[in-house]
């Protein structure tokens, strides 16, 4: 069983930046692929960026400039770092592990972290 946890999340003035973490038990991110999802309520899960089992990064054609996706093995986490955060970036952000890359998309896997709730405002 694959647990997941993020952390991170935060309430921040716009422009500023925050690291988010994802950490797995029970299976290394060596063997599966992830992604990091947000989801405003109301809204469809939209994906900002991930990595392949491999260590291949995929972004979002939006997330590219914002966004930075890191992973240390050691401690089996998986971070994303957001950067010149925005009003439009108010979302929960959730880490999902063991789906697949499937062209520009991704095929969600079964394990989902709570979330973590990014708030940007002044």
């Amino acid at each position: 069983q694959i647990q997941v946890v993020e952390s991170g999340g935060g309430l921040v003035q716009p422009g500023g930046s925050l690291r988010l973490s994802c950490t797995a038990s029970g299976s290394s991110f060596s063997d599966n692929d992830m992604a990091w999802l947000r989801r405003v309520p109301g809204k469809e899960f939209e994906l900002v960026a991930g990595l392949t089992s491999g260590g291949n990064i995929r972004y979002s054609d939006s997330a590219k400039i914002q966004f930075t996706i890191t992973r240390d093995t050691s401690k089996n986490t998986v971070y994303l770092q957001i950067d010149n955060l925005k009003p439009e970036d108010t979302a929960v952000y959730y880490c999902n592990i063991g789906g697949k890359y499937a062209g520009s998309g991704y095929l969600n896997g079964r394990y989902w972290g709570q979330g973590t709730q990014v708030t940007v405002s002044s």
